[in-house]
């Protein structure tokens, strides 16, 4: 049943015809919107991923909200950043002689990123603005995209807090920072794409599906994030330029030396041989959980979306763990990386579609929270 077609009886009687197809296109037109904002997430990951494994998140060592969107304009500006990067820590151990040229290359990287961060901010607020003063965005749904908001802006804080990490008595950023960076920039990713896919028109969920399916489906999407997180772990530590074998790590399945840090947590977020054998172990059991997920949806249900939305997910889990393998044992080449972790939305884009359709539409004239 479709958005249209359901919850048409509001209150004391049925509502117009007109007023249906009105919201019908308006939810059309925010979908789209929220899409396009999410496909700019993602642009947002690639770029910096590239930033990360070409090493150039610390060239740009201020935060100019407003005044660093225009880059240097002459021979002495570029000199007068570059001076600035010649004080820190990255510069002086591991850069130092470094010409103007190969300082602009990663300063562009560094602020296409930031410029880009700044763009998806823009292409956010401006047709909020534009749809709420026109009247097309229903009453429960404005709070959720002031939310939304909320966090691209404290998204554009956590990337600072990150780069300021890098800048005294480090060469890189934390690992710790990075992981949060990258795993907040997906956590609006998915609070967007799930609440344009609910906008979606969707078939009637079953109460049968929903009983069976929703904690398996939960699992997988906390898992994915998980994952998500240890993976910002193992590009912050470049975990995955040690132990290029597979099956093998260090030669065995379980390699020795995974909790040698004490006290033994430490290893989980500090370790190079902990941090990337979580990882792929993560994704062994991400891979099982999609399967089964996979099998349990169909032996559950014959809808076609539910079935749909499963496969999707199965595939691209199991497309994401050969492309970390490739990642791993070509020694992370530049591309096959930016690939891995462009995927790594897809697959969460997947799970989240797949609780979705679960769910089902959002009901007309819905007031209250979901």
């Amino acid at each position: 049943m479709s958005v249209s077609a359901q919850n048409v009886k509001e209150g004391r009687g049925a509502m117009l015809p007109a007023k249906l197809e009105k919201i019908r296109k308006d939810r059309a037109l925010i979908r789209w919107w929220l899409y396009g904002v999410c496909a700019l997430i993602l642009a947002m990951v690639v770029v910096g991923g590239a930033t990360r494994l070409t090493e150039s998140g610390l060239s740009i060592t201020e935060w100019k909200p407003i005044h660093g969107v225009i880059p240097p304009l002459s021979e002495a500006e570029w000199e007068e950043e570059l001076e600035k990067y010649r004080q820190i820590p990255e510069y002086q151990l591991i850069n130092k002689g470094m010409s103007l040229e190969e300082f602009k290359f990663i300063f562009w990287w560094e602020w296409a990123h930031r410029l880009l961060g700044r763009f998806i901010g823009v292409a956010f607020f401006v047709p909020m603005v534009a749809f709420w003063a026109t009247g097309r965005i229903e009453p429960w749904l404005k709070p959720r995209l002031v939310i939304g908001l909320a966090l691209g802006g404290l998204q554009g804080f956590v990337g600072w807090w990150m780069v300021a990490s890098g800048l005294v008595n480090r060469v890189d950023v934390s690992q710790y920072r990075l992981a949060t960076h990258l795993s907040l920039a997906l956590v609006i990713f998915a609070y967007l794409f799930w609440t344009a896919r609910r906008l979606a028109p969707m078939s009637e969920p079953l109460s049968s599906e929903r009983e069976r399916l929703h904690g398996f489906a939960v699992l997988v999407l906390a898992l994915v994030f998980l994952q998500i997180f240890f993976g910002g772990l193992v590009a912050g530590l470049n975990a995955g330029l040690t132990f290029n074998t597979w099956p093998l790590m260090d030669g065995s399945f379980i390699p020795q030396g995974l909790w040698v840090m004490k006290p033994a947590w430490l290893n989980v977020f500090e370790n190079v041989m902990t941090v990337q054998f979580q990882h792929r172990m993560t994704a062994y059991l991400l891979a099982i959980l999609g399967g089964a997920l996979v099998f349990a949806t169909f032996k559950v249900t014959k809808r076609p979306q539910m079935r749909q939305a499963a496969a999707h997910l199965g595939a691209f889990l199991l497309f994401q763990v050969v492309l970390g393998i490739l990642t791993l044992v070509l020694h992370v080449p530049l591309f096959v990386a930016l690939v891995h972790q462009a995927f790594a939305v897809f697959v969460l884009a997947a799970a989240v579609d797949y609780l979705a359709v679960l769910k089902g539409s959002y009901p007309v004239q819905r007031q209250s929270a979901d």
